[in-house]
């Protein structure tokens, strides 16, 4: 190991150092009892709550997987995404997060969202509860897989070592961080981490801009290739076995695409998802008081705005800096990587390359808990074991990350893996299964169970038919499967519920009272 590369490892190690602190910090309290574990007991404050719940968001796609898209395809792909993930953060904070906090104390003060979906309905045999914690295993799992996959690909770039390896050695520290601290830990950290990640991506933009000979020069090349900077075109590498040409030393690009009404509407779909994040949604529901969610949205909107378009602006600059540099669509997600130890001081770099490092370690670390405790509380406790006492349930929880930490890590393993793609399936599956249920859950008295039962199964079972059926018949078919998942789902949920019994007097006095605001919060 040289000199440099010692020296981005001795950074790593010093921001590892102080997240493994905060858990250590934390540990005590998490581990007194499971709300305190999951939930943190409700005590956020405004700045955690809203860091926290973005960086365990955005996670290492930030970095790498939304500049890889636009070094790779140009910007309408990469800007649309954010532009519709900007809105959708909007709208959730605005309008489910106030509710949801109050609803979620109402529904025997819920502590996870199977319970809240549970309790909203008052439901006695525990089946929706049963299939959303099976679908956030699932769709959890496909989650933490894509973190162990940018780990791999981070540590392997930076130290030449195998990625299988470093990719297990990334989960095992991620694995150990969320088993020591639980919630409290996990969203302090994050609050760290979100501050990591937007000065790393500001300086790495700067410093890309300067190094590309200005922004004139940035546009300028973005210009020369077709449909590299338009909203309303694409650009098309030209590949060879997944590989892109190149001719007297420049990257060869086809003529521009298309980029249509659909395609935009597919691309902004994202936005859907937010209404669905468990991870974001138990955010809501830890914050200490309601009324001080008006001030984390304007903290998260601010942090999210300016995350993403540096994130899409990378990918633009990297195509001037380093235009043969990544010539498959895998590879390309490593520019951020490329761009930051080839411009900065080693410890510099390595303490840039923590950003990385945060987004994954932020996202994953909740992907994880959320779905172990998903089992562990809903599951074993709320189903299989009703007297299980709080040791048992800490005990199976951390029996859960175990189990689910080795399946992400055998479903990371191919290190070709696109981690933006992985990602995107995941980010459906949460927003299509959970979104329309969650708004209907909070905003229509006529949901029913068994509505909401048919919105999770025909939200999750579309996902899957049409990423992999439809989607394979091309044109109008091959848009971002959330959008038509999404809308089956919330068709699903209306037509059950008018079609079945109206709902008990009693849960109807729930929804008024949350609706009112006669809820102790």
């Amino acid at each position: 190991m040289d000199s440099n590369t010692l020296q981005i490892l001795i950074a790593m190690v010093i921001y590892m150092a102080a997240v493994i602190t905060i858990g250590v910090v934390y540990a005590k309290r998490a581990n007194k009892n499971s709300e305190e574990y999951f939930l943190g007991g409700r005590s956020l404050g405004p700045w955690v709550t809203a860091m926290s719940a973005e960086a365990s968001d955005m996670s290492g796609w930030l970095l790498m997987g939304l500049p890889g898209v636009a070094y790779w395809y140009g910007l309408a792909d990469a800007a649309w995404t954010a532009i519709g993930l900007a809105v959708g953060t909007y709208f959730n904070w605005l309008i489910v997060s106030k509710r949801l906090r109050r609803y979620s104390v109402r529904a025997n003060n819920s502590i996870t969202l199977p319970e809240f979906f549970s309790n909203r309905f008052r439901e006695k045999k525990k089946v929706i509860m049963i299939l959303a914690a099976a679908f956030i295993l699932i769709f959890f799992t496909v989650y933490a897989a894509s973190c162990f996959v940018t780990c791999g690909k981070l540590f392997s770039t930076l130290f030449g070592l195998d990625y299988k390896l470093m990719m297990v050695v990334g989960a095992v520290f991620v694995l150990l961080y969320t088993i020591l601290g639980g919630f409290l830990a996990e969203s302090a950290s994050d609050f760290m981490q979100a501050i990591v990640m937007i000065v790393a991506l500001t300086v790495i933009v700067t410093i890309g801009t300067v190094r590309a000979g200005g922004l004139g020069a940035v546009i300028q090349n973005a210009r020369e290739i077709p449909g590299f900077l338009e909203f309303f075109g694409i650009a098309t590498p030209v590949v060879e076995n997944g590989t892109q040409l190149v001719e007297a030393g420049k990257p060869l690009f086809g003529e521009a695409a298309p980029y249509g009404v659909l395609t935009i509407c597919s691309m902004l779909a994202w936005g859907l998802g937010y209404f669905g994040m468990p991870q974001v949604l138990l955010r809501f529901m830890a914050i200490r008081k309601e009324e001080e969610l008006k001030r984390s949205r304007r903290i998260a909107m601010v942090w999210v705005v300016i995350s993403l378009a540096v994130a899409v602006f990378i990918g633009i600059v990297g195509r001037q800096v380093f235009p043969v540099e990544h010539l498959t669509k895998s590879a390309a997600e490593n520019i951020f990587i490329t761009l930051a130890t080839s411009s900065l001081p080693p410890l510099l770099a390595g303490f840039v390359m923590a950003g990385i490092l945060a987004a994954t370690i932020s996202s994953s670390d909740s992907y994880l808990l959320i779905a172990a405790s998903a089992f562990a509380k809903n599951v074993f406790q709320g189903v299989c074991k009703k007297n299980a006492t709080e040791k048992q349930v800490m005990w199976v929880t951390r029996i859960t990350l175990l189990a689910l930490a080795a399946i992400g890590i055998v479903m990371a393993l191919d290190e070709n893996s696109v981690i933006f793609s992985i990602v995107s399936f995941a980010w459906a599956g949460f927003g299509a299964t959970f979104g329309p249920l969650m708004l209907f859950s909070l905003f229509w008295k006529r949901t029913t169970k068994a509505g909401a039962i048919a919105g999770m199964v025909g939200g999750a079972g579309m996902v899957f038919l049409w990423k992999l059926v439809i989607s394979k018949l091309g044109g109008v078919f091959a848009i971002y499967e959330l959008l038509p998942a999404f809308l089956f789902s919330s068709l699903c949920i209306v037509a059950v519920s008018l079609l079945t019994k109206a709902p008990s007097q009693e849960i109807l006095d729930d929804f008024e009272a949350v609706r009112t605001g006669n809820v102790e919060v």
